[in-house]
């Protein structure tokens, strides 16, 4: 599949030759050149805008993100594309910010991958970037066909927050580390985008301006609309760095043992991002109830409606949470 969306139409203008008889030199049409250039505008697959100056030549970067107080504050989440909460140990969440329109100087504080961000990162061809992980999440993403950019790795553009202490001091440069990146291209949109952002149903079935997405006892993260805007009100951003959100997709998956403990001995749980499960749209104060779906690892998302009908997301800024199937619960007022 290609990203190049045509946004202007031309005709091609075809200069007939006349066969045989007197040969007549046709006149030049001065806005010949105007109507055989077509313009085409490339759109991004990871959040469905334009992109003026065309497909980025680096890779879309996954970077993990401390989301504690511990790892406070967060750089740069305001420049990502997208951003996927995701559950850790301890019944914590961690954040996968991928960026590929916009490459900061200083992103983090980054932490260590989970076998989670192979589905996160294989749609775009995406390139993790973490302060380490264990052996066997290495091993499966290398089977994946990922690149991972570690720090335990010695990968190039990482740095130490003198104001904090490990392992929540780890910083990213990723412009240095795009400088030593070779990237593949993208060859699917990351979501189901639709060309135009569409305009809100007569009469939705629900709406809401605030919402509640627990992932465990411990660990809920908190939104409110702001405009048509979604943000955070317990995230752990810098001021004026957080992500703000045009849509929110709450996406109920499957956890399983990802078979390790952490240093601490809580067992590393692992979000199996293929299959299928049920799904919240939020887009301005509009909730679809909706159906995703994942073919594979490297799948792209679907999403399917309650009348059987497919369901496009308006071009924009998207964090999904990836909620635990069962444990997981999701409050809309």
């Amino acid at each position: 599949m290609k990203f190049r969306a045509l946004v202007a139409v031309t005709a091609l203008a075809l200069t007939l030759t006349a066969c045989g008889g007197d040969k007549k030199e046709s006149k030049a049409d001065p806005k010949a050149s105007e109507r055989d250039s077509a313009k085409l505008v490339e759109r991004s697959p990871l959040t469905g805008l334009p992109l003026k100056n065309g497909l980025p030549d680096n890779p879309a970067f996954v970077v993990k993100v401390e989301n504690t107080a511990n790892g406070a504050p967060q750089y740069a989440l305001d420049r990502a594309d997208m951003v996927f909460e995701e559950l850790v140990e301890g019944g914590l969440t961690r954040l996968a910010a991928v960026y590929y329109s916009d490459l900061p100087k200083k992103v983090g504080h980054v932490r260590s991958m989970r076998a989670t961000d192979i589905g996160i990162a294989a749609p775009a061809n995406g390139q993790i970037v973490a302060s380490g992980g264990a052996g066997g999440t290495y091993k499966r993403v290398k089977k994946a066909g990922l690149k991972v950019h570690s720090e335990d790795k010695d990968a190039a553009g990482f740095s130490s927050d003198t104001a904090k202490s490990r392992p929540y001091n780890r910083l990213i440069n990723l412009r240095t580390l795009a400088k030593k990146s070779k990237s593949k291209p993208i060859t699917g949109n990351y979501l189901p985008w639709l060309s135009a952002p569409a305009k809100p149903a007569a009469a939705t079935p629900k709406t809401a301006t605030k919402l509640d997405v627990r992932f465990s006892r411990s660990t809920n993260t908190t939104w409110k609309l702001d405009g048509n805007k979604w943000k955070r009100t317990n995230g752990h951003a810098a001021s004026g760095e957080d992500f703000t959100a045009d849509t929110v997709l709450i996406m109920y998956a499957r956890v399983d043992d990802a078979g390790y403990t952490d240093p601490a001995g809580n067992p590393v749980p692992e979000t199996v991002f293929e299959g299928k499960g049920d799904a919240l749209l939020v887009n301005g104060k509009n909730v679809t109830e909706a159906t995703w779906g994942k073919k594979g690892l490297e799948g792209e998302v679907t999403l399917t409606g309650k009348d059987g009908k497919p369901v496009g997301v308006n071009p924009g800024k998207v964090w999904v949470e990836l909620v635990p199937k069962g444990d997981g619960k999701v409050t809309l007022n």
